[in-house]
């Protein structure tokens, strides 16, 4: 997919250090961010409804976890490699360095959300969710490098909060799909698909391609400052290219800012616990507060679709949150406020196992949104001020694998240690990825000695 060449028309966009480049527009930022929007309903659907799916399948609590590690590892091998690519791209055709791959990837994740719930066994499903989340990778990681690409230092925590609100916006309208008994309210829906899971994946299918595709279409990119370098490179082999990946990839690990190494520490944790909320929280509910026992009865479907309602809930306080999140900063500092947006989250799932009622699950919801608002915002706003402009691609490939490995080591240790010791509570399951919340709150203040004025 790597194209380097000099751009046609001339230099008018701007290049070189985020200072130079001028404020977007809100209609601009809006339109940068809708991409996220339509890639949230790709994870909602399947955070939503894959554990269920592995249920009714045969699963047993400590297999879930395992049959999960395909979408964690998946990134592992995608995440540096596109982030890589993406830096080394530019079409001149479509003036275009990270769209190409949005809307690779939201192809390849369409076709899976479609064909998923026609799973017919364990493997077929964790297959499909492999092909998902490869695809969601390849379109999700160059979008945190387009924000850099596209604003300048002070507009920075801004594009990032708006990632958010598409997210929580995104989070509110997949699980309200998830949430739905489709065909109950509308039967003549029946001749699109056999269930109401089914129309939920196909609905959920066709506003990620969408709004990926709105972003490919009405946002322009500048062209990199390294092009003469890209196109010196232009005529390499394969072999060539993947050496001198594998040596960019080894001299950014080596060369790691050390705001990237505390901030992996941070990652870590956190996505531990976030991990075992989303492979945890719609069984729990439907198994401990629901007191469901069979995965096809009508009173463990009514769990799943309530959770799904909850979630809704985090997603109407993501984006409130967000909306905050600039106002916070210039007050508290962007260390203090992931770190208490942490905090916040971990008493929100540390709280599942004491309640009994459906209704008091809103409430953990809440500060799980709190808690997300931040996480897909603060650390990359703390981060991308020590990168280096032309690798913001690899960098951030990178920094996603404390995203992944921490999934990982969930999926491979969870199923078999954990969860045994836990009897197979589930509920107990979403309280331990608090715990690890909770961990991460406490680290954070450790970032302070990095952190850089946001020039809000």
């Amino acid at each position: 997919m790597s194209r380097p060449a000099e751009p046609r028309g001339g230099a008018a966009e701007p290049r070189g250090g985020a200072a130079e480049k001028p404020d977007l527009t809100l209609a601009q930022i809006v339109n940068m961010s809708l991409g996220f929007f339509g890639i949230q309903h790709a994870f909602e659907i399947q955070f939503a409804r894959m554990s269920s799916i592995y249920e009714k399948l045969g699963a047993q609590p400590e297999q879930i976890p395992l049959l999960w590690l395909a979408a964690p590892a998946t990134g592992l091998i995608i995440q540096p490699i596109i982030g890589y690519l993406s830096d080394r791209t530019w079409i001149p055709s479509l003036k275009a360095r990270r769209r190409p791959y949005f809307f690779v990837g939201a192809v390849l994740g369409t076709f899976a959300l479609l064909f998923m719930p026609h799973s017919s066994s364990l493997w077929m499903a964790a297959g499909l969710l492999w092909v998902l989340d490869a695809s969601i990778n390849i379109t999700m990681e160059p979008f945190r490098a387009f924000v850099a690409d596209k604003q300048n230092t002070r507009q920075r925590p801004t594009g990032f909060a708006a990632q958010s609100i598409s997210i929580g916006l995104g989070t509110i309208l997949g699980n309200y799909i998830a949430s739905l008994d489709v065909l109950a309210s509308f039967p003549g829906w029946a001749r699109f698909g056999p269930t109401s899971m089914h129309l939920s994946f196909y609905l959920c299918a066709l506003i990620f391609f969408g709004s990926v595709l709105w972003t490919v279409l009405t946002t322009p990119e500048y062209p990199p400052d390294n092009l003469a370098e890209l196109r010196a490179g232009a005529s390499r082999s394969w072999g060539e290219a993947l050496a001198e990946w594998l040596r960019d990839t080894k001299d950014c690990y080596v060369n790691m800012p050390p705001v990237m190494r505390r901030l992996a520490w941070v990652q870590f944790f956190t996505w531990m616990g976030l991990f075992c909320m989303w492979i945890y929280y719609p069984v729990a509910v439907a198994h401990n507060v629901f007191g469901a026992a069979d995965p096809h009865s009508p009173l463990y479907d009514e769990g799943i679709r309530f959770a799904a309602r909850t979630t809704m809930v985090r997603g109407v306080a993501t984006p409130l949150f967000a909306l905050l999140i600039p106002l916070l900063v210039r007050r508290f500092g962007r260390v203090e406020t992931h770190s208490a947006a942490l905090f916040i989250s971990a008493l929100g799932l540390l709280s599942i196992p004491l309640l009994s009622s459906p209704q008091a699950l809103y409430l953990p919801m809440i500060a799980a949104g709190i808690g997300w608002a931040s996480i897909v915002a603060m650390p990359y706003v703390i981060l991308v001020e020590h990168l280096p402009a032309g690798r913001y691609g690899i960098f951030m490939g990178i920094f996603n694998m404390f995203i992944v490995i921490p999934e990982i080591c969930v999926s491979l240790g969870l199923g078999t240690v954990i969860m045994r010791l836990l009897g197979g509570n589930r509920a107990l399951g979403v309280a331990f990825g608090g715990v690890l919340l909770l961990v991460a709150a406490l680290i954070t203040p450790t970032l302070r000695k990095f952190e850089k004025p946001s020039h809000a």
